[in-house]
Parts: structure tokens; sequence; C-alpha cells
């Protein structure tokens, strides 16, 4: 899988279907196609940023 904000790998999962970006720090949830990014403020709340409607790659990272 892939951020769906900077195409990096390096991502974490942090909980069901909610994962993390190392590369750009924003978090990010997978519903079905649905894509929602959301950018962490300074006291730790989630801004939503955009939705994203494309494809992600699913696979091990390898």
């Amino acid at each position: 899988m892939r951020c769906p904000n900077c195409t990096s790998r390096d991502i974490g999962k942090i909980g069901a279907n909610q994962y993390y970006c190392w590369s750009c720090f924003v978090e990010f949830n997978v519903s079905g196609e649905e894509v929602r990014v959301y950018d962490v403020a300074e006291d730790g709340s989630l801004v939503v940023m955009d939705s994203v409607d494309n494809e992600m790659e699913y696979g091990t990272g390898a």
C-alpha cells in the first residue's frame, strides 16, 4: 500500500483501516474505495485534508 498523499511506502497501521505515513506525516483511513486523508494538528487533533478517490496499491511493500 502507498500513501495517497505522497505515494511513499513508509506507512504504519495504527488502527482498523487506519494508517500513518512516516514520510509526509498524515493519517488516512480506507473504507472500500474511499480514502480520507487527515493532517495531524499540533494538539494531536485530525484535520480533514481531502478525499482521494483513486486506486490504491495494496501489497506487501517489498
